[in-house]
């Protein structure tokens, strides 16, 4: 039975009007705080008595966390009610900000960080989730306008947020700066979130969820450690040895149950599979161009952190920009059409990273992250829209969850590959010397760029009407592209 609101609910203007903007706040606090943390582990490690690297674990909790509950959160949301789920989202991911803040110790603040964690993990999919069920196809573009800015201006500024708390507050504030921002997404939940409610849910599968979340979970660990040589290369072979392994017996498992913790079976349609794959092949590309740029402008050209972040601001606007002009692309010229050609601009544009040096003008590194943040934004508002084209609101929290979980494993490997690619190029130079450090980054940019360029080939299988649903285009566009009126 289709997935419906509570008996006494029904979707009203006001819900449509604002419940993009409940998703939004949520997501914002979210990315914020996934990238605010990192300019403060100094600052916090000296405060703990403690050496910095051993904080390393207060950045990988959090993505473990997401990692192994994200599969989850469909079918919480399916059982529960979407309005409950959210809410609960938002209340524990509070509750961790706020032990966070108070942590007296490294083991509480991992702890802490976990609990942010799992309510981090069930915010994005059921916020989503939420949207694909209140709004019809035709109107789903514009609703994920309001989604994707937020992702994209949260690791924006976190840094540059989190180095001005450092520089000016206590540590402390960066976690309690989340409590006023889930005050107001726990009452726009309460008076806009609508109550999806799945009637026959059946039991979760718990099985898949200790086999996938294991191999999930070491995964993304031995990611995070990549490049770092804190392990024997064979202990990190043998980790990953295991998760694929896990992982394996996880699709072995899933032909033998009637309802799997991930329907893998919606890989069968053909817009869900391309938008989901290669939007995992397309973000190791240019997930890694946030932890590279920052080494660039403060390595490579003396910047300081918090100037560094604000070369990062245009990237932010272009994301706003390309909510207005995003729609009628799509309706003009498709999916198909905008997904290969801005996927192959997208990587020249992280290609054109390798020409700034010493030399460059301001003006040009905040030009070329404008058209970097345009480029980004119109990717993942294409690739998140059509996800949804033609999944059946049945199986749309199905959907969410592999879709959110991909995201956060390319999001891993784009970081882990450029970190590979970094230290690579890098060799056993002195990484503090510019002139040895800026053309082994150019290296990595070119090497990035050039996979994303190449990344648009999985984008050529799909037809010229997919997602005309969601963009509103008609199937008589091409003719008209090429014939006289």
């Amino acid at each position: 039975m289709p997935a419906a609101l509570a008996p006494e609910e029904k979707i009203s203007v006001e819900t449509k009007r604002y419940l993009p903007w409940l998703v939004a706040v949520a997501l914002f606090m979210e990315n914020l705080d996934a990238t605010i943390v990192n300019t403060a582990v100094p600052t916090m490690a000296q405060n703990l008595h403690v050496l910095p690297l051993s904080l390393k674990a207060v950045l990988t909790s959090y993505t473990l966390s997401l990692a192994v509950f994200i599969p989850i959160s469909g079918w919480m949301a399916d059982r529960f009610g979407t309005r409950r789920v959210f809410a609960l989202a938002i209340a524990l991911f509070m509750l961790g900000s706020l032990f966070c803040g108070i942590a007296v110790n490294v083991p509480m603040l991992v702890a802490s960080r976990v609990l942010q964690g799992i309510g981090g993990a069930m915010m994005t999919p059921v916020g989503r989730l939420a949207l694909v069920r209140t709004f019809p196809r035709s109107e789903m573009l514009a609703a994920m306008n309001y989604v994707v800015v937020p992702a994209l201006i949260g690791p924006l500024l976190g840094p540059f947020v989190g180095g001005l708390i450092v520089h000016w507050l206590h540590w402390r504030v960066i976690f309690f700066i989340n409590l006023p921002f889930g005050l107001l997404g726990l009452w726009l939940v309460r008076q806009h979130m609508p109550n999806f409610l799945e009637a026959d849910t059946p039991a979760l599968d718990r099985i898949g969820f200790v086999l996938f979340g294991a191999g999930v979970a070491l995964l993304s660990y031995v990611l995070e450690i990549f490049g770092e040589h804190t392990l024997p290369v064979s202990a990190m072979g043998l980790m990953l040895a295991i998760s694929g392994l896990l992982l394996a017996a996880y699709g072995w498992h899933t032909r033998r149950v009637a309802a799997p913790l991930l329907a893998l079976g919606l890989f069968k349609i053909r817009t869900f599979r391309l938008s989901v794959i290669g939007g995992f092949v397309t973000r190791i590309g240019i997930g890694g161009m946030p932890f590279l740029l920052p080494l660039l402008y403060q390595i490579g050209l003396g910047y300081l952190p918090w100037q560094a972040g604000l070369l990062t601001m245009p990237t932010a606007a272009a994301a706003i920009g390309m909510k207005i002009i995003s729609r009628p692309l799509l309706a003009r010229l498709g999916y198909r059409q905008v997904l290969i050609s801005n996927t192959v601009l997208l990587g020249i544009t992280i290609m054109c990273f390798t020409q700034v040096g010493p030399g460059t003008p301001v003006w040009c590194i905040l030009l070329l992250s404008f058209v970097q943040g345009f480029f980004s934004s119109l990717q993942f508002t294409s690739m998140n829209s059509l996800v949804y084209a033609d999944v059946t609101n049945h199986d749309a929290s199905k959907a969410s969850s592999i879709s959110s979980t991909g995201q956060q494993m390319s999001l891993s490997f784009g970081v882990a590959f450029a970190s590979l690619l970094a230290a690579w190029f890098l060799g056993h130079v002195d990484q503090t010397d510019p002139a040895q450090t800026i053309p082994a980054l150019h290296k990595a940019y070119f090497t990035m760029g050039l996979i994303t360029v190449i990344s648009s080939v999985t984008f050529w299988s799909l037809h010229r009407d997919d997602g005309n649903n969601v963009s509103n285009r008609s199937a008589e566009s091409d003719e008209g592209a090429v014939k006289p009126a």
